[in-house]
């Protein structure tokens, strides 16, 4: 599976943007699909997740009630919502494809990674 992750730019504060993922070479749709970040000089962190008929969705702590994640199996894509962006959302977006593990949070649960897409948000 290869995964392309786009839609990123830079936005100010307060701003809202959506990102998504197409994915490539099968379908993703027997996949639970994830969201992660990471910020210069920090670890990777999970920012969102879905089952994958998108019955189950599960967020980071830091964007619940602000981003959401969303997955269309006819296009082989996921897209996440981001609204009320702060600038500690700042980082490299990744979408990757979940192939094990129960943890959707776990992100060594998950075998196939996008390339990433950067996401500014200005104060």
């Amino acid at each position: 599976v290869q995964l392309q992750a786009s839609g990123g730019g830079l936005v100010q504060a307060g701003a809202s943007l959506r990102i998504s993922c197409a994915a490539s070479g099968r379908s993703i749709s027997t996949y639970p699909m994830g969201w992660f970040r990471q910020a210069p000089g920090k670890e990777r962190e999970f920012v969102a997740a879905i089952s994958w008929n998108g019955g189950t969705t599960d967020y980071g702590n830091s964007v619940k009630g602000r981003f959401t994640i969303s997955r269309d199996n006819f296009k082989n894509t996921v897209s996440l919502q981001m609204n009320s962006l702060k600038p500690e959302d700042t980082a490299v977006y990744y979408c990757a494809a979940k192939t094990k593990g129960s943890s959707y949070g776990d992100l060594g649960n998950y075998d196939y990674w996008g390339q990433g897409t950067q996401v500014t948000v200005s104060s």
